[in-house]
């Protein structure tokens, strides 16, 4: 994502015509209440429904319509989705499922297909026997990609026939018809996003690709086939796994040394809850845990995590009291028992309760106590049946307790008792002079040089400078304890103000923006995938709020006479030179901050009416522990993997 910041002037002169607006004498009657029809509303606030209008919003749409399949697939109708990018942009969504209900709702008149499309609340999820566990839970999924499609075809593949219906902006274009005979079942749904609502209608293949590998994880032999047709960007993968949430474990768990021979797995089935849980323990020091219930990735937690976590404590230490494997002064924590630890639980149930329009976090109560139950029974007997596991558990944990103790002290000297005692702050640090974190910034600068540059151009009122000294730590492979040895990552914790891990709060945060501003070459590089890799390890929720970016200073300076322009890529730079026709330019290529003089950085790269920031963002949890692993992991095999993938991206490297 791209940020322009805007002028302060704007905001206040559109804030005074709210006023004005506000204070005029008209009239409110019965006729300003609006009453919005069928699917007028969705068209008319499409962010209530899908989250926003963006590229998120957008691959929302695809997986609405996946969830309905999925839902199939759990029910036992359906093993197979196809969903396909088209050469025009749209997507096509097929599976063999038993069709949506072609025939007359009789309160309706009129096909059980078009209720579904253009009813908001219609479906077979609202206490009927159509579905007994599900996860479109709202039940307007459908109806809002009609309404938010320029054209959707539905074809229903039942009872013989071939049935067909055409929307245009969610209006019919004509009931529902047979077109012809089949021997297939299951429902065929092609729609081309509508680019009036819309800020791109451009499908991102891989963002669909590691949705679509993780509910194929999660719904073991089901096959999910993702093709895209476009020109230039053929490709297509079809994701299988037997083996369910056990290969999940294994793949989030790929290039790390694992403690058991093959993960721990359990599954429990009653009549209105399934509890399945796969956990294997690794060498590192981070703990990786994936919960979902209905196949939605409860991304906050609930109960089916928290009574997880309790049992997998009560499990471990009651083994290691048993067993006398504790001295008298030990005592481990859940963190303890859980350092290394990669696990996926994946719950499945009726009538779900999620916090939240989002559903980001489980909330029925009993599903607490049912997991707690299946994992003290079920590991419980494992760790009888298999000592020599059972003692490097408990030695890996009680390892893991001696260094939380010996990391504590240093813990101590990192967090800030409060925000105005700023003697604590470090001393390289050059604060802001404004004391309202949502109006500050803080830069992270590479080097003493460019720091002292960045000093120079900032606004001192709202931009603080940090320089860092070298390459931080990579906390990928270090302990707490070794981490907060580090005197940069100490450094910025206490600048920050906010804690790390358990002890992280937002109100504390002492700056809105953390800007990370290195080099355009190799090392910079590898400056800015440290700090990423702390910030995702140590202060995860920096990312998740939406507090890290990247600053983008310009690879390029063109003179030509007194006329100075800045170019921040190849593509940039070689139109502008086309424009020119290359006669009496200068071009300047810059590898490092410090050969911008003070005011060029202040123009260029810090400006807030000028510069350009990057955030970061975090799409999929999975797919960025894989790249943190692979990138910064102890396994120099998947680096060397991935280099050789992705070389070609790149178009030219500085050495």
């Amino acid at each position: 994502m791209q940020e322009n910041d805007t002028n302060g002037d704007i905001v206040l002169n559109a804030t005074l015509q709210e006023e004005k607006d506000l204070t005029s004498t008209t009239k409110y009657t019965e006729e300003d209440i609006q009453v919005l029809d069928g699917l007028e509303p969705v068209r008319k606030r499409p962010g209530m429904y899908i989250g926003s209008t963006d590229e998120r919003g957008l691959h929302h749409l695809v997986i609405e319509i996946v969830d309905n399949s999925i839902d199939e697939a759990i029910a036992g109708h359906c093993d197979k989705i196809i969903v396909t990018i088209n050469e025009d942009g749209g997507v096509t969504v097929t599976d063999n499922g038993r069709g949506i209900p072609t025939g007359i709702h009789k309160k309706e008149n009129k096909s059980a297909v078009e209720v579904v499309l253009t009813k908001l609340h219609a479906g077979g999820k609202f206490g009927g026997s159509g579905y007994k566990i599900s996860g479109g839970l709202h039940g307007v999924g459908l109806s809002c990609v009609n309404a938010l499609s320029k054209y959707l075809k539905v074809e229903v593949f039942q009872n013989g026939n071939h049935y067909v219906q055409e929307y245009k902006r969610g209006i019919p274009q004509y009931p529902l018809k047979i077109e012809g005979t089949t021997l297939s079942r299951g429902t065929t749904i092609t729609f081309l996003p509508d680019d009036e609502i819309f800020e791109t209608v451009d499908f991102n293949y891989e963002n669909l690709k590691s949705r679509f590998r993780e509910i194929a994880f999660l719904n073991k032999g089901l096959t999910i086939i993702l093709t895209d047709k476009r020109a230039g960007r053929e490709k297509s993968d079809t994701f299988l796994f037997k083996g369910g949430i056990i290969e999940f474990v294994d793949y989030l768990n790929k290039g790390r040394t694992t403690l058991f021979d093959k993960p721990f797995y359990v599954n429990s089935i009653n009549k209105t809850s399934e509890v399945e849980i796969a956990f294997q323990y690794n060498d590192s020091y981070s703990e990786v845990i994936n919960a979902y219930a209905n196949n939605i990735n409860t991304e906050e937690g609930g109960t089916h995590l928290v009574g997880f976590k309790n049992a997998l404590s009560k499990v471990i230490v009651d083994y290691a009291t048993k067993n006398r494997l504790l001295k008298t002064n030990e005592k481990l924590s859940g963190e303890d028992c859980r350092e290394g630890l990669t696990a996926v639980i994946s719950v499945k149930l009726q009538d779900p309760q999620f916090e939240g329009q989002t559903k980001t976090k489980l909330g029925n109560s009993f599903m607490r106590g049912l997991v707690e139950k299946v994992v003290i029974e079920s590991f419980g007997d494992y760790l009888e049946e298999n000592p020599t596991v059972a003692k490097e558990l408990i030695l890996k944990s009680i390892t893991a307790q001696r260094a939380r103790e010996a990391a504590r002290n240093a813990r101590e000297l990192t967090r800030r008792k409060s925000v105005l005692e700023n003697t604590t702050l470090p001393g390289k640090l050059s604060d802001c002079t404004n004391k309202d974190p949502s109006r500050c910034e803080i830069y992270l600068v590479e080097g003493e040089s460019a720091g002292g540059t960045a000093k120079q151009g900032r606004d001192r009122r709202f931009q603080a400078i940090l320089p860092l000294r070298g390459k931080i730590l990579n906390v990928e492979k270090a302990r707490l304890s070794r981490v907060l040895e580090n005197e940069e990552i100490k450094a910025m914790i206490t600048a920050f103000g906010c804690g790390i891990h358990e002890d992280f709060n937002e109100s504390k945060l002492r700056y809105d923006k953390i800007i990370c501003m290195t080099d355009a070459d190799v090392d910079g590089s590898h400056i800015r995938i440290l700090l990423l890799t702390f910030f995702y390890r140590f202060m995860r929720p920096l990312i998740e709020l939406g507090h890290v970016y990247i600053a983008q200073p310009p690879l390029y300076k063109v003179t030509r006479g007194k006329e100075i322009a800045y170019f921040y890529n190849d593509e940039e730079l070689n139109a502008e030179l086309e424009r020119l026709g290359n006669k009496n330019v200068e071009i300047s290529r810059y590898k490092g901050l410090g050969e911008m003089s003070s005011e060029q950085l202040w123009e260029t790269t810090m400006s807030p009416e000028h510069r350009t920031l990057l955030q970061v963002k975090m799409e999929d949890a999975v797919e960025a522990d894989e790249i943190f692993n692979t990138l910064m992991g102890e396994n120099p095999e998947l680096r060397r993997d991935f280099i050789e993938k992705n070389a070609t991206l790149v178009k030219e490297l500085d050495i």
